[in-house]
């Protein structure tokens, strides 16, 4: 599972909500919550950001020249 994937699926389970309602509540299909939570590939920028706006955090390009020299 990658990070993504594990940080869905753990913050959906702290609000205590199945995969279901929680698709509901981002106003997004079943399939997409399950797509993230599988950790599959090619997903929508656009549903993934709807998705983790219900945590506050939206998902976007990493400088890695400038992540590289802050670790």
């Amino acid at each position: 599972m990658n990070e993504l994937s594990n940080f869905v699926k753990t913050r959906r389970k702290h609000l205590g909500l199945t995969q279901e309602e929680f698709a509901e509540k981002a106003g997004v299909a079943l399939t997409v919550i399950r797509k993230i939570e599988q950790g599959k590939e090619n997903l929508s920028l656009t549903k993934v950001n709807q998705v983790l706006q219900m945590f506050g955090h939206v998902l976007g390009p990493i400088n890695m020249n400038h992540a590289a020299r802050n670790n």
